[in-house]
């Protein structure tokens, strides 16, 4: 059947109307783009003035060391986030209330407090007490800290969506539950939730920039003191362009690199041999391979070699 089961199609005056409000609205957004073009313009934000500062190679090299220091930044917090996402997860999956619990008001605290607190309440707070961080860690810690709370929400939503014979399976084979999380619970919702886990790490990415307050010299850190600078005529809308260009790329470049990664995933040999003995319409699968896989082993002569 070709009609949606959400909502009746449209008939030819819904049509006609959907049309009609697509042009407007493509209409407007032409409009106020075109006026802010006409804008720069008329201000002389793309004059010769502007932008000769950008025929320079130091400055070239100068937005180099920024996008480094902004990647090293992310690249250091991801791994972090991802590290403290997979903790706090387990902690809030966890039979024993005196672990989930506490944990749970954990992963509330550090969601509900904005990264830009965390950042300054570290870089500004802890001197008062004695303890000194340099914005690079204040940054990095900042940012492990609340993306990897919101990275336990959404990796415990990955597990919990899954069929209870999955884990049921695992335990009727005699597997621990550390061993049914690591081996069974955990692959799946990895591979179902790795939009999601890439998503959050995009915005890891871009909220680096939240610690060009805290004087770390990160990409925007460097295109506001560029800007600033009446010296070269205060190119501040140039080179905020550029700086938001190269986030772009990066932040495609990481999507591209995720989408490669899941189409790996898809590709692998443990996921074809799931895919293949999986019948339509069923799932839990790789329960189904653990145990076949440990009847060929003890069904195996050689085995126990």
């Amino acid at each position: 059947m070709s009609s949606s089961v959400l909502y009746d199609l449209p008939g030819p005056r819904a049509r006609v109307r959907n049309r009609l409000l697509g042009a407007l609205t493509l209409v407007v957004v032409a409009g106020i783009i075109g006026f802010v073009v006409w804008r720069f313009i008329d201000t002389g934000q793309f004059s010769a003035t502007k932008w000769n500062v950008f025929t320079y190679t130091a400055i070239w090299v100068r937005f180099g060391e920024a996008t480094l220091a902004t990647l090293s930044a992310f690249a250091a917090a991801a791994v972090g986030a991802l590290v403290l996402g997979f903790v706090l997860a387990i902690g809030r999956l966890s039979d024993h209330a005196w672990v989930r619990i506490p944990v749970g008001w954990i992963v509330e605290i550090l969601r509900a407090v904005p990264v830009l607190v965390f950042m300054l309440l570290l870089y500004y707070g802890l001197p008062v007490i004695g303890i000194r961080l340099s914005p690079y860690w204040a940054v990095v810690i900042a940012l492990i800290a609340y993306n990897g709370s919101v990275l336990s929400e959404v990796i415990r939503a990955g597990v919990e969506s899954l069929p209870r014979g999955q884990s049921e399976a695992g335990y009727a084979l005699g597997l621990r539950k550390s061993n049914v999380m690591r081996l069974i619970l955990l692959p799946q919702a990895i591979r179902a939730m790795l939009p999601v886990i890439i998503a959050q790490l995009v915005v890891t990415l871009k909220d680096t920039a939240l610690g060009f307050i805290i004087t770390y010299p990160e990409l925007l850190y460097f295109a506001r003191q560029l800007g600033s600078n009446g010296e070269y005529g205060s190119p501040l809308i140039p080179a905020a362009m550029i700086a938001s260009v190269i986030y772009v790329a990066m932040c495609l470049a990481l999507s591209y690199a995720a989408h490669r990664v899941e189409i790996g995933l898809r590709r692998s040999p443990r996921a074809a041999r799931v895919a293949g003995a999986e019948p339509p319409g069923q799932t839990g699968t790789d329960t189904e391979l653990i145990v076949a896989q440990r009847g060929a082993g003890k069904n195996d002569p050689g085995s126990a070699a």
